[in-house]
């Protein structure tokens, strides 16, 4: 199949190739040859120009031991980069969205988070990690601390992925007054993460800026928004996330030009870095 448009499912097929190769131990000169192309065809599906067919997906998986779940996953993910055309958004309802959303943040060159009612993933301490995903056992899935612990080793290697990538990303994060509020795992923990935001804020590559209460005509009140920016290599992503349900993307200029201009706008309202950090510092004195 001929290159084309880097799509959101297209970058979510080649990031999985790539992580399950790499899980696999494997190169691409290897895996070129256990399917009968070239280095260069497995480069082009891997950097989401294009696609493979069934067969040859099949036969990439088997070379790469990939259980039946996650065989699944990479089979439909080509039915849907095969496409000739879809809407304007892409929606992942397959199985783990998160894991994908997981490689577009490791792959992308700037990421922009907002959020009104937590504290993004990625700036999480470890104790809110755990009190964040434990409030979830038992309503967003079956009572399980297997799958409790398996979500937040997974939150944590994300952090580690994104946060201390070879090549440094930059990062900014717009958090609402109000999630610095919210009781989550009790006193302490907020206390913890609050102390977690500042030290996130030290790094050179991380804004944090934290949006007061007291603002006017926030465009993103309410709501959360992550902005992926891969510079030239591939186009923007924007993506809004959701408690339940199937995740949405945003690929097309007409829909991430304005939500990135949204975030912007957000992060303009928001206090400056110096201010958050006064602000912070207010915080962690009324948290007792």
């Amino acid at each position: 199949m001929a290159a084309g448009r880097q799509t959101v499912e297209r970058r979510q097929l080649g990031l999985m190739l790539r992580r399950l190769r790499d899980r696999a131990g494997k190169t691409q000169q290897q895996a070129a040859r256990a399917i009968g192309r070239d280095t260069a065809r497995i480069s082009q599906v891997e950097t989401a120009k294009g696609s493979f067919g069934a067969d040859e997906l099949t036969a990439l998986l088997d070379f790469y031991g990939v259980d039946e779940a996650e065989r699944q996953t990479v089979l439909e993910l080509g039915v849907q980069t095969r496409k000739r055309q879809r809407g304007r958004t892409y929606t992942d309802q397959l199985p783990h969205s998160f894991e994908r959303l997981a490689d577009l943040q490791a792959d992308a060159k700037s990421i922009g988070f907002y959020e009104s009612s937590i504290v993004p993933g990625l700036a999480q301490s470890p104790d809110y990690v755990r009190a964040v995903i434990a409030t979830g056992d038992g309503v967003w899935w079956e009572s399980s601390q297997d799958e409790v612990a398996n979500r937040v080793a997974f939150r944590t290697e994300l952090q580690r992925r994104v946060l201390e990538a070879s090549e440094p990303k930059d990062i900014s994060f717009v958090i609402a007054e109000g999630a610095l509020d919210e009781i989550i795992g009790g006193i302490s923990v907020l206390r913890g993460q609050i102390l977690h935001l500042l030290q996130l804020g030290e790094r050179p590559n991380v804004a944090v800026q934290v949006l007061p209460k007291t603002v006017q005509d926030n465009p993103l009140a309410g709501g959360g928004l992550i902005t992926l920016d891969f510079d030239d290599s591939a186009p923007r992503i924007a993506f809004v996330p959701v408690l339940y349900g199937p995740s949405t993307y945003h690929d097309q200029e007409a829909d991430t030009e304005p939500m990135f201009r949204a975030y912007d706008r957000a992060q303009g309202l928001a206090l400056d870095q110096a201010a958050t950090r006064a602000l912070l510092i207010e915080k962690l004195k009324d948290v007792q």
